[in-house]
């Protein structure tokens, strides 16, 4: 379809009444949810006639402007099947993938990036109305894929240090593969599970172009604003497009029974960018095997000042627990990879859980908040991997940071008269342990994840005057 048969998310305001907000971002998600990359059109080497194609048509511009040569010879679509953490992809036809049209397109006429010209950054051959030439020899289909050498030329610093970035090389999700599977590096695992970590979990991995061009493979993928370069994403067509069921699910407060971050609705619909700097996202350089080292990372101190003396919860807790622990509502635990297509073990459900910190070399606090994110041992199966050797390495339940963040919450909220601890500490009433459900204990665990989570469940590891065993 066209960009003007597109809706465009973010013009309805998301701080909205509920029942607005929800029908607004069940249909935003059924556009921006996946994990399937269906290849733009543009990158199928399929001979087309010259003489079909008018001569107004005859070159990149001409080609990529004119719908109808583009539905003539647009290359057969294989969309897979999609699934996983963020449902299936929306599917958008190859050749809408690819039209430039649009107010998108006017802008991008009079940009920059259009006055280099289209071979300068996607080689092939301009003039031309044969497909198969075109896009031909050394062809690209997404520069900024090679952005070391496509983009550094005028954006050498910010390609320099995104090569290295959480972003483009997911290094966090790779360490975690690598070391329950027992090999010291990403290049030395079989090619079967360099393939299926490929096809199950880059695709939510970001280049250049998917953030400031393109929309996110993740949301069906092509151009979203006709080739227009967008200096600042779309927060729910980009930033939530992959990032859906821990982050956009929360902070729009989708769940039964939640409401919007309370930075969404304070900050006037606060774009992600309001806490999260440019220079976080492309990355100073580094490589960070774990996304909590990154030192860019957004801080509640950042903006929320003298908190130690600001109320009796703050002077007790502080360095204690993290902010999330009192502050977010119910979130999203995923039930496990769903490498191979099966589904997940557990499906998706929402919880709250309180653990032993399970980094206390990166984060100083003794609870956190934790997130149930399983890999089996047996999950790479299907890519010659029968049982990860090494897979106790790491904790099925992490520390997390959930996107829903609220002043009162059903901890802070007390009944008068009561202390601060009524609805948070475990509270011994009889044979019931009040307000048990809030910490994760063994019994709470699968018995294949006992052994690598032994270190965060709260057994033996709480006050002895809360009279919990």
């Amino acid at each position: 379809m066209r960009e003007d048969k597109y809706i465009h998310m973010q013009e309805i305001q998301v701080a909205t009444p509920r029942l607005q907000s929800k029908l607004v971002m069940n249909s935003a998600f059924l556009l921006s949810i996946t994990l399937v990359f269906i290849f733009a059109a543009c990158s199928e080497q399929i001979a087309t006639d010259p003489d079909e194609i008018p001569q107004s048509a005859g070159s990149c511009l001409g080609c990529h402007t004119n719908y109808a040569v583009l539905k003539r010879v647009a290359s057969p679509d294989t969309a897979a099947v999609g699934g996983g953490c963020g449902g299936d992809t929306p599917h958008i036809e190859p050749y809408d993938r690819v039209y430039i049209g649009g107010p998108g397109a006017d802008r991008f006429r009079s940009s920059t990036h259009f006055k280099q010209g289209c071979v300068s950054c996607h080689n092939g051959q301009d003039d031309t109305p044969d497909k198969s030439k075109a896009h031909g020899g050394d062809f690209i289909a997404h520069p900024s894929e090679y952005a070391t050498v496509k983009c550094s030329p005028c954006h050498a610093n910010i390609a320099h240090n995104f090569y290295n970035s959480i972003h483009m090389g997911g290094w966090g999700q790779k360490n975690m593969v690598v070391t329950r599977s027992g090999f010291v590096s990403f290049e030395q695992l079989p090619d079967g599970l360099k393939g299926g970590y490929k096809q199950n979990c880059q695709k939510c991995h970001a280049s250049c172009g998917d953030c400031h061009v393109n929309r996110p493979k993740a949301g069906g993928g092509g151009l979203y604003k006709g080739h227009d370069f967008r200096r600042t994403p779309d927060m729910v067509d980009n930033c939530i497009a992959c990032h859906t069921s821990r982050g956009g699910h929360a902070y729009l407060g989708i769940a039964a029974g939640t409401v919007p971050d309370i930075h969404l609705t304070k900050l006037g619909n606060g774009h992600c960018l309001s806490c999260h700097s440019k220079t976080e996202l492309h990355g100073n350089g580094q490589v960070y095997d774990q996304r909590y080292k990154v030192p860019m990372l957004p801080r509640c101190d950042n903006c929320h000042g003298n908190l130690a003396s600001s109320n009796p919860y703050h002077a007790v807790h502080l360095g204690t627990f993290n902010c999330q622990t009192c502050h977010s509502q119910n979130y999203n635990n995923c039930g496990s990879c769903h490498v191979g297509g099966d589904g997940a073990r557990i499906p998706s459900y929402q919880d709250f859980k309180i653990g032993i910190n399970p980094i206390p070399e990166t984060r100083p606090f003794r609870y956190a908040t934790v997130r149930r994110s399983l890999m089996a041992p047996d999950s790479w199966q299907k890519y010659g991997i029968a049982t990860l050797t090494n897979f106790d390495a790491k904790p099925t339940f992490k520390y997390t940071t959930p996107h829903n963040i609220i002043r009162w919450t059903t901890r802070t909220k007390v009944a008068a008269g009561k202390t601060c601890s009524d609805n948070c500490h475990i509270i011994k009433e009889g044979n019931t342990l009040r307000n048990r459900q809030l910490y994760l204990f063994n019994s709470d665990l699968q018995p294949w994840e006992r052994i690598a989570t032994k270190n965060v469940v709260v057994d033996g590891k709480l006050p002895a005057t809360w009279g919990v065993q």
